[in-house]
Order: structure tokens, then sequence, then C-alpha cells
């Protein structure tokens, strides 16, 4: 139940004094309550409700085919009518050769790519920041964020011509070694070139949420911190780190909790047969169990497990960071 307070009155006693307001408390029903907010808020709900419904349709309505991981499916017999066969299919999943090799590869490019891409865009945000002409800061930021809108296969592309055995990278080191080395299908060099690639790709778009941030803090800071004496590293670490603080916090929830959502596209396109032991990774495994063989209840099953790894991950990495920053997370 709900109460609402309503002023009735408020008078002056025969001195001047001011007599105490005189308020009455109603009883409200949680409905007569959410109908009221719903007139009241009637247009924004309006507004927010092709965002809803898109969500619903794309996001939760195909949540109904992961049953088909339980299941022995065929597309002739539908979802309904496939037999039960339970947990079958995670069951094969893990006990497969290939499970452990899959899993370690996910997790090797996840975890370097979240360590070693989540300092660059703070250390670009906070270099940005200290230019003080804009329209040279402008120009740097167009030159930095335009890799954001390169394809993955253009990437790709670009990675196999200057990494090539003939590639202007290759003739460098031809020069100093006397031979080329072969970036592409060496499984050593895979994992640096993916994170790496994609560091450069996404460092300027990453750090826009870092300088939106810094861009908010208050002049009257750095002013004081001026007259106090400040230099530069000291004016980052007391003022600027302070502020970027809650995004980092945010940020590195949300990074930990897709750690396993290794996207497909550019680790297939970057495979060659010889390097499959280090770029098979447990999303190009379940397009080519699939999409390509057809067993779609078990890519399923592998596509769910990965899922609820990544739904792990983020409730103990929010869960650590709740305690490490004074109850602050997700």
């Amino acid at each position: 139940m709900y109460w609402e307070e309503i002023e009735l009155e408020k008078t002056l006693g025969p001195g001047g004094e001011i007599r105490a307001v005189q308020r009455d408390k109603k009883n409200i029903s949680k409905w007569e309550k959410l109908k009221k907010q719903l007139r009241r808020d009637k247009w924004m709900y309006v507004l927010l409700l092709p965002g809803i419904i898109m969500t619903f349709i794309f996001k939760y309505v195909p949540m109904y085919g992961a049953v088909i991981a339980f299941k022995d499916y065929n597309p002739m017999l539908g979802i309904l009518e496939s037999p039960w066969v339970g947990l079958d299919h995670f069951r094969e999943f893990i006990s497969s050769p290939n499970f452990t090799l899959l899993l370690s590869n996910t997790l090797k490019i996840s975890i370097y790519g979240l360590l070693l891409g989540f300092f660059p865009p703070i250390i670009l945000a906070l270099s940005l920041n200290q230019i003080i002409n804009k329209k040279i800061k402008q120009k740097i930021q167009l030159i930095l964020y335009a890799p954001n809108f390169i394809s993955v296969v253009i990437i790709v592309g670009m990675l196999f011509l200057f990494l090539s055995a003939n590639g202007p990278i290759n003739g460098l080191v031809e020069k100093v070694t006397g031979q080329p080395i072969m970036f592409m299908s060496n499984p050593a060099y895979f994992r640096t070139i993916y994170i790496l690639s994609g560091i450069w790709q996404g460092i300027g778009w990453s750090s826009i949420l870092y300088t939106a941030t810094l861009a908010g803090v208050s002049t009257d800071l750095y002013e004081a911190a001026n007259i106090d004496g400040a230099n530069i590293l000291q004016k980052i670490w007391h003022i600027d780190l302070p502020a970027l603080r809650p995004v980092m916090v945010i940020s590195f929830i949300l990074a930990a909790g897709g750690i396993m959502n290794v996207g497909y596209e550019k680790a297939y396109l970057m495979q060659t047969s010889m390097n499959i032991p280090a770029s098979e990774i447990i999303s190009t495994y379940v397009y080519k169990v699939g999409l390509q063989s057809g067993d779609y209840a078990y890519s399923a099953a592998v596509g769910l497990f990965n899922m609820i790894i990544n739904v792990v991950l983020l409730l103990i990495v929010n869960n650590i960071t709740k305690r490490l920053n004074d109850g602050q997370g997700l």
C-alpha cells in the first residue's frame, strides 16, 4: 500500500505564529498509483514503446529457440515434436577432444584483449584532454575514430596484405633477418595480431565515453590545482582519474561480462589451415558445426554453454567490483 500526503491549509495563529500544517493521508493502491504515473508520463511511454517492442521481438522471442539445445532437433519435426535428450549435447561437448582447445583459445584471446585493450582508450582520452587547441584536437580525434568504421573484412584484408611474405612489413624484416616471417600462418602470432589490430581499430571509438566524461569536469578544479602548483601528472591523478573511475568500473564490468563473446567474423576470416590450433574458438566452432555441418542442436548447446559462462563471469566481476569500490557496481 502507498500513502499520499495532501496539504489542506496553512494559517497564521492569533499572535502571528504559523500554525502546524494540516495534512491528510490517503490510502491508494498500487494499481491507482500506476494509472496516475501512466497518465502523467504517457508521452514518454509512447516514445519508449518502439524500443520495448523491438527488444522483445529480437531479444526475447528468439530465446525460445534455445530449447533445441536440449533436444535431438529435426527440422522436419520442428522444435516441439523433436525428441528430448536433456543435457546430452552439453556432455558431448565437454567430453570432446576439442573442448580444452576451444575454451583455452577463447579465454586467452578474450582475457588478453580485455587486459591489453582496457587502458589504451583511457590513456588516449587523458592525452587528448591535455590538448588546448580545439581544432587540432578535433582533427586528431577524427583520424583516430576513422578505423572504427572500416569493416572487419577490409581490416583482415589489410592484415593479409601488410603481413604477407611479399608485404611491406616482411620487406623490412627480410632486410634485417634475411628471411620473411609467416605472420598469418604461424599460430604463435595469431593472438598478437588479432588483439593489436583490434586495439588499433577501436581505441579512438572506445575513448569517446572517457573524453566526454573529462569534458564535464569543472574547470575550477584545474584552476585550483594550478594555484596550488600541481603539475600535469598530479592533476591527472587527483582530478581526471577520480572523475573517470565510475565510467571505468562500468566499462570493465560490461567488458568482463562479454569475455567469452569473441566475434567469430574476424577470427574466422583470419583463419588459415596452419593457424587453426590458435584461431579456432567457440564462436567459429559453433558456426562450422551449426551452419556448415547442420548439427543445429549441438551448436545451440555449445552457444548456450558459452552464454552461461558469460553470465557467471559478469556476476562474479560485478560482485568483486562492488567490494573493491565501496558497493558501487551495476
